[in-house]
């Protein structure tokens, strides 16, 4: 199956673009905006409306394939990729990528992303290029295979299919309170993401975060079903060291007293310091993962900043500096690389989670979910947006479709298998 011609439409991410220098400088929110001048370079204004854009691939029967680029919440730091640009990206798109996207065989999903993306001049293609564009091939892979994404993934990285769900994680955003209340009578697994940015919601010596970690607790005690015990995660931007100070040894003590006021739950902490490169965070979070794992401590540390691309994951899942990776899809690219990167956690026994950001699209959380489920990672983001109804909605019934397509599927290759050997077994 050939691809003939590639559409191009503009779209909207399910969030905003924040510049997050400026936030961690001090401004202040006035409703919904950041009033101010912004500091990261492509920034207009504080927070800027998310923006995408859809890839769609024509193939020879005419059926149209989609994928969606867009950039993450926190673009252009942390070693990220600049704030995305449409005209950019979509100039890019249609002058180089899409006469090699004319050329390839659609069946073969890893061998037309590893034809597609190959380097301009030397440089790697946007990260956002890739991730939408991926998105597009393995679509069309499963369209020509009559199968699922997840089924693509599995053959192409020789998988066993399937057949246990992924834990998901839902993101509070600024309306913490009543989202946790959404979250618990969901009976979400992993919660509530929190959105600890600024010295106000960390307070002095983290008293302010403290206090609602224990209040998720409570309130998961109080209106939660019997029995009901989520992991607590909470993403706090690197203001533990920026309070308690960049060191290794003082971070790992903060984790663990904020463990100990939640005895009964177990505790991740995403981004507790950013020590300033690569380097220095895989140096510090090895520490930090020691310490807390010598104590015996049910806290976990997750890494984000300072872990983008594919060979970041590695680095630090191989130097065992982190507990958990948040894969962040727009960042890592391909989201063929997203599945790498969940088996190379495995591979060196470390968490993978299969985020991605608040920016991004059903279309591109739909085929994330593919990916997560293929590749069994130990959790995934409920996105798109910031509210907890609708990216919990788009990811958890997408998850339940195909768990029900692949154990239909399961069977009947089960079936054939009897038919074939004459076996009188009964199926399980």
């Amino acid at each position: 199956m050939q691809i003939k011609d590639v559409l191009l439409a503009a779209g909207n991410g399910a969030f905003f673009y924040d510049d997050q220098a400026a936030i961690g400088a001090g401004a202040i929110q006035d409703g919904f905006i950041y009033p101010g001048v912004p500091i990261t370079p492509g920034f207009t204004s504080i927070r800027v409306p998310a923006t995408s854009l859809s890839v769609g691939l024509v193939l020879t029967d005419d059926t149209v394939v989609w994928g969606d680029m867009m950039g993450v919440q926190y673009s252009g730091t942390g070693g990220r990729d600049p704030l995305f640009e449409t005209a950019q990206v979509s100039g890019l798109l249609s002058r180089f990528v899409a006469p090699r996207l004319l050329e390839v065989d659609a069946s073969l999903y890893l061998d037309s992303c590893a034809k597609v993306f190959q380097p301009l001049k030397q440089e790697r293609l946007p990260h956002s290029l890739e991730y939408g564009v991926s998105q597009a091939l393995l679509r069309a892979a499963a369209y020509v295979q009559r199968s699922t994404m997840a089924e693509v993934i599995c053959a192409e990285f020789d998988l066993p299919l399937p057949t246990s769900r992924v834990p998901i994680y839902c993101q509070s955003g600024d309306a913490r309170e009543i989202n946790v209340d959404k979250m618990i009578l969901k009976a979400v697994d992993v919660l509530p993401h929190g959105l600890i940015n600024s010295r106000q919601k960390f307070g002095v010596d983290g008293q302010a975060f403290m206090e609602f970690v224990k209040w998720v607790a409570m309130r998961t005690r109080e209106i939660g079903r019997p029995g009901y015990r989520p992991v607590l995660h909470f993403d706090v931007y690197g203001w533990i060291g920026q309070e308690i100070g960049l060191d290794a040894q003082g971070v790992a003590d903060f984790i663990c007293k904020v463990a100990d006021t939640v005895p009964d739950f177990t505790l991740n902490i995403e981004s507790p310091a950013d020590f300033g490169s690569t380097r220095a965070q895989i140096e510090n979070y090895a520490t930090i993962v020691s310490i807390l794992d010598n104590r015996g401590s049910r806290a976990r540390i997750v890494v984000d900043e300072r872990c983008n691309t594919l060979e970041d994951i590695r680095l630090f899942a191989e130097a065992k500096a982190t507990h958990l990776v948040q894969i962040k899809t727009p960042d890592v690219g391909s989201i063929a690389d997203t599945a790498r990167a969940v088996l190379i956690c495995k591979a060196n026994k470390v968490g993978a989670y299969v985020g991605g950001s608040c920016t991004e699209t059903d279309l591109s959380a739909q085929a994330s979910v593919h990916v997560s489920v293929a590749t069994q990672a130990d959790m995934m983001l409920a996105k798109p947006g910031m509210g907890v109804d609708e990216a919990f909605s788009i990811v958890g019934n997408e998850q339940n479709r195909l768990l029900a397509m692949l154990k239909r599927r399961g069977a009947q290759k089960g079936k054939r298998w009897i038919r074939s050997t004459g076996s009188h077994a009964e199926l399980s």
